[in-house]
């Protein structure tokens, strides 16, 4: 069976770069925004954010237990505390900073910002989450507990 035809676009000039720059730039306000909010209210603190079901109900931790404190500790420059809450976290802040600039710097060229990760590579992600996440509940792994 064969697609249907799509309409192209017109080939005409890119649109301004301040457009461009509004989707990137509006995520990592909304980013920043989460981390300034994080950062100033203590989540080491009892109140101030939710338990976790999966700990409170099964006493398992998932892989974002500890991601609030990771993102505290990150904020007031503390790599080992933020590291020693929720290293996958601090992946995760290393992944996003260089998305982040990869979009930017397509916005700011022209080019279209499209991320089509193959099947393989999700399911490493998600391979590495699931290792992660059992580790840290086993004996040996208690170094990857918050």
């Amino acid at each position: 069976m064969t697609e249907p035809a799509r309409a192209s676009r017109p080939a005409g000039p890119p649109p301004p770069l301040r457009r461009r720059l509004l989707p990137p730039l509006g995520a990592l306000a909304g980013v920043a925004a989460a981390f300034a909010y994080v950062g100033t209210v203590d989540p080491n603190e009892p109140g101030h954010y939710p338990a976790c079901p999966l700990l409170r109900y099964t006493g398992l931790y998932c892989p974002g237990c500890g991601g609030l404190r990771s993102a505290h500790a990150f904020v007031h420059g503390d790599l080992a505390g933020a590291l020693g809450a929720n290293a996958m976290a601090v992946a995760g802040y290393a992944a996003f900073a260089v998305f982040m600039v990869w979009w930017l710097v397509r916005a700011v060229r022209g080019r279209p910002s499209r991320l089509d990760p193959a099947p393989w590579q999700l399911w490493l992600i998600g391979g590495v989450w699931a290792v992660f996440t059992v580790v840290r509940n086993l004996p040996f792994g208690s170094a990857l507990v918050p």
